[in-house]
């Protein structure tokens, strides 16, 4: 396979095959977050080997966490084993430089949360693109909590000058499980409960992971709460297979009639799979499995077999839970499908204007795209061309052109395609080992 820097995606009939994907970014952060601050040392293996969660790494390490990393977990070259020494609640660290986050938000806004409660001033940095990205929504809350921050225009560089925080109780105004599970970090290091309420839920791998630390988490209603000063325990377990990387394995067997792809140990979270549900609608055969449950965490195998394609509507109400699954959904609808999508705003403030992006970017394939202020309407209609589609340094729009011109008449050139690593290295070797008819 060329370098990711000029990926070339070459047409294929079907795809086939047994695979596996990284371990779950989501749970990687979170558990790596949660090690640093419990008492113990926390082993993970299959830990996600994306750039993103390397950032997490990089900033507990400066914050005096101390981390070894190390192969295994699984038989993936890209496995991962993380070995964190926990410091305890509020035992981080004054950093001596600028915490680099990279590319990744969720470094940036779960790391906040933990940091509005320690006694010092700490600046989170980041690359272009996230510093491009609004982080208001969780400085607003951990404001009201007691932390004080610098940011100019509310984006990164951001200082937070951290100390003693108050309880809050705080409905979001906009789905995000990000700002949720940052108020829950901060909540944990208060003297009383914190709740979050949400009128349409959330992935809660948060909410699990604290649990596996030996946290109580109370569910009443749409409210989430912790009570604060919970010591966490250390854990030692495997993450299982990131849902969202699985996702373009999936979507290309939907959309290849023919296709039958079976995905191994995969994170199945009931917060997470809305995707499997909504590729049956469209006309796939999808089987699910789980395996058994660690940590709280369901994992089996997933099978998808391509049978043709319906169109697809999809609004505000779903949006939530499919929210980094729509670029493959759209690249799907491209083969011979339809898919409407509405109440997706959030899509414009992710590693690029992903709306545009992939608008732009299908339409250099030959696709037919129409873009509304808070979504898109992909016509399949037509078979696409192939092309050279600009992924803007978007990991998640880089695979969705690839898996896009996997239907294509003739070969597609990806710009910016070395953006995979920021969540899947190895994407396009995996690619290039499927079973394929051509």
């Amino acid at each position: 396979m060329p370098s990711a820097l000029d990926a070339r995606i070459a047409p294929a009939r079907r795809v086939t095959g047994r695979i596996r994907v990284p371990g779950d970014k989501s749970i990687s952060h979170r558990y790596a977050l949660l090690g640093a601050i419990a008492h113990g040392t926390t082993e993970l293996t299959n830990y996600s080997p994306g750039a993103d969660c390397q950032s997490t790494l990089t900033c507990l390490r400066t914050l005096g966490v101390a981390i070894t990393i190390g192969p295994g977990g699984s038989d993936t070259p890209w496995a991962r084993t993380v070995t964190i020494v926990g410091r305890g609640l509020r035992g981080l660290q004054l950093p001596h430089a600028a915490l680099d986050a990279g590319n990744s938000g969720t470094t940036t806004r779960l790391m906040s949360g933990i940091l509005a409660a320690h006694p010092f001033a700490s600046t989170i940095v980041g690359d272009a693109s996230l510093s491009r990205r609004p982080m208001k929504r969780v400085i607003e809350p951990l404001t009201r909590m007691g932390a004080r921050f610098e940011a100019e225009d509310g984006c990164l560089p951001m200082t937070i000058h951290g100390g003693p925080l108050t309880p809050i109780d705080f409905t979001a105004p906009v789905p995000s499980a990000q700002v949720k599970s940052a108020i829950l970090l901060a909540g944990l290091q208060t003297d009383g409960l914190t709740q979050v309420h949400e009128a349409v839920p959330t992935r809660d791998h948060t909410e699990l992971a604290l649990a596996a630390f030996g946290v109580s988490v109370e569910l009443s209603g749409d409210a989430i709460g912790i009570r604060g000063n919970q010591p966490l325990s250390a854990v030692s377990g495997a993450i299982p297979g990131d849902v969202s990387s699985a996702t373009f394995w999936a979507v290309a067997a939907a959309a290849l009639p023919g296709s039958d792809l079976e995905i191994v140990d995969l994170g199945l979270n009931p917060s997470r799979t809305a995707l499997f549900d909504v590729l049956e609608r469209a006309g796939a055969e999808v089987t699910r499995h789980i395996d058994t449950v660690a940590l709280g965490e369901p994992r089996g195998t997933v099978r998808v077999r391509g049978r043709g394609l319906r169109p697809l509507v999809l609004t505000a109400t779903e949006v939530p839970a499919l929210i980094d699954e729509l670029p493959a959904l759209a690249a799907m609808a491209t083969v011979g499908g339809d898919l409407h999508v509405t109440g997706a705003a959030e899509l414009r403030v992710k590693e690029s204007d992903r709306i545009s992006a992939l608008a732009a970017g299908l339409r250099a394939m030959g696709g037919d795209v129409e873009e509304f202020s808070d979504g898109f309407h992909v016509r399949g209609a037509r078979r696409l061309t192939g092309g050279r589609p600009d992924a803007c340094h978007d990991h998640r729009l880089a695979m969705a052109f690839a898996i896009a011109g996997l239907a294509a008449s003739s070969e597609t050139v990806i710009g910016g395609a070395e953006a995979v690593d920021v969540s899947y290295p190895g994407f396009f070797e995996t690619l290039a080992a499927l079973g394929r008819a051509d």
